[in-house]
């Protein structure tokens, strides 16, 4: 046999230093303790962790009110009040718990109705297998028109889809979570993100210029083209490293919520029955939609914003706010009119059961959902985020980068604080008052360290155990890999946050040097005056 041409030895020897260092990440990560043990573990340090820094007078000066922020012990006799008599709120108000309870019970009555069953085989028949990874990574980034609802609903049935054409499940899982989380900022449409951050960024540039003002389509030029890059990279990684990695995926993995939900779901056609079914959901979501519409396209409807706005995802605020409720019912109303016409749903007793099932399957999420929820409270009660990124952003600006190094490294400090907090808004509020006025001395507009920040910000999303959803996902891959660790999760994810950074790196700075303009009206150059 001839010897492989040197390119191909090259590639080949380039592929086996990836994957051997992924399976390190996997076997270290999976060292670690049960999730559920981690989450305890990493409160133990952290509590442990305030009461050194307050000892020591660890703080920092917080940039937008001058204000000296202190570390805050965690067995000060207040704090230690606080956890136990805050306990119930702290778990009752963790973000994630309530949305994906409420919409796991829309998504309860669809999945054992079998409607979602039979619209996935519609929907892999009608997509081309060569394009499923990159479709399953481009809804995920559409996702996040409906803010946090595709963790709930698009990342399960990303391995729904992988599992029902004979794919490794945890790689659609995996593709989906880079689009919905490791893709977040990037969008063809204006999502709540992009007012959010430009309230912040407007009134950090007017520290140096009263009369500049921020659009919320700041980024939007922008962001539309990261969504090509994106989804032509996390198909890339899907297809090209992380399933040859994962191998073939055998039944005997999944875990015991396995088969009572799938095993039925089968990959062959649509009898006779199920189209009829199909199609009366279908036009059940259609009378939905019209409702929904009326709900908030006419002047004074009730998800429209009363005192209304000069940009229209403003006007439509309540109607974005509300995506939790309205995809419980577009899940709940076909579904129901599905099970019906194909004879699963005979009486309120089957909804009522099916509810409820989809309740008892999230146990193991209520359980994580706990820890999670007071280990990120606790992060932020002792202040130790906050002076995390406060040092970070301080550290960058010591450096005195200038020209494209210096937006190279503030991604890369956006991304590595973004391991420690993740509310896009909360660390935009700590770093915009240093860096806006920091970056338009030096030439860019507010427009460009908002875009630099927000690619940093996502691309690190699908690492992080401090995501307030990474428990979902965890609960989510278990059922199809029961012994699954944060290891192997952050192994899975890596390749997804450095493709996504590196492509997101390269499309910034190339507009930067062609000098194109970020948005409606958001030039790259800070002019004085706006």
């Amino acid at each position: 046999m001839p010897p492989a041409p040197a390119g191909a030895r090259t590639g080949g020897l380039f592929r086996r230093l990836i994957l051997g260092s992924l399976d390190r990440i996997e076997r270290v990560g999976n060292r670690l303790p049960d999730p559920l043990s981690l989450f305890a573990i990493l409160i133990g340090i952290t509590i442990a962790v305030s009461w050194i820094a307050s000892a020591a007078g660890v703080a920092a000066v917080h940039p937008g009110t001058g204000d000296t922020v202190s570390a805050v012990s965690l067995l000060d006799g207040a704090q230690i009040r606080r956890i136990f008599v805050e306990m119930p709120q702290t778990f009752a108000a963790f973000p994630p718990l309530g949305m994906v309870l409420v919409i796991m019970l829309g998504i309860g009555v669809a999945e054992r109705s079998g409607l979602i069953a039979a619209a996935l085989r519609g929907f892999v028949q009608s997509v081309p297998r060569s394009l499923l990874s990159g479709s399953v990574v481009f809804a995920g980034m559409m996702s996040s028109l409906a803010v946090d609802a595709g963790y709930v609903v698009l990342i399960p049935l990303g391995a729904v889809i992988f599992h029902s054409v004979g794919r490794h499940p945890i790689a659609g899982l995996a593709a989906a979570f880079a689009g919905v989380s490791g893709g977040f900022s990037a969008n063809l449409l204006v999502t709540s993100l992009d007012p959010l951050l430009a309230g912040f960024t407007e009134p950090a540039a007017q520290i140096l210029d009263p009369a500049y003002s921020v659009l919320p389509t700041a980024n939007y030029y922008l962001m539309i083209a990261l969504v090509p890059v994106f989804t032509v990279l996390g198909a890339f990684v899907t297809d090209r490293i992380l399933e040859p990695r994962l191998g073939v995926w055998d039944q005997a993995e999944a875990g015991d919520e396995f088969f009572s939900e799938e095993e039925d779901q089968g990959t062959g056609s649509l009898s006779a029955l199920e189209r009829k079914g199909m199609i009366r959901a279908g036009l059940t979501v259609l009378a939905f939609a019209l409702v929904v519409t009326w709900m908030v396209v006419p002047e004074g409807a009730p998800l429209r914003n009363p005192d209304g706005g000069e940009f229209l995802v403003q006007r439509i605020d309540p109607f974005l706010r509300s995506m939790v409720a309205i995809m419980t019912i577009a899940f709940f109303l076909p579904g129901l009119v599905y099970g019906v016409t194909t004879g699963t749903v005979r009486s309120d007793k089957d909804v009522a059961r099916m509810s409820a099932e989809a309740m008892s399957s999230m146990g193991v999420y209520i359980v994580l959902a706990f820890a999670a929820a007071h280990l990120v409270a606790f992060f932020g009660w002792s202040n130790l985020g906050l002076i995390t990124a406060i040092s970070g952003a301080g550290f960058l600006q010591s450096i005195g980068f200038t020209g494209i190094p210096l937006l190279v490294g503030f991604v890369v400090v956006s991304a590595t604080i973004n391991l420690f907090i993740g509310s896009a808004s909360a660390k935009w509020a700590i770093m915009a008052p240093v860096f806006v006025p920091m970056f338009m001395l030096l030439g860019y507009s507010p427009e460009l360290t908002q875009a630099a920040y927000r690619i940093g910000d996502s691309v690190t999303n699908i690492l992080t155990p401090l995501l307030p959803d990474f428990p979902l996902v965890i609960v989510f891959a278990k059922k199809y890999q029961k012994d699954i660790g944060i290891g192997t999760l952050v192994a899975s994810m890596l390749p997804y946050s450095v493709a996504f950074g590196i492509g997101g790196l390269l499309v910034l700075i190339g507009w930067v040097v062609l000098g194109l303009p970020l948005g409606p009206g958001s030039p790259l150059d800070y002019i004085t005056g706006g």
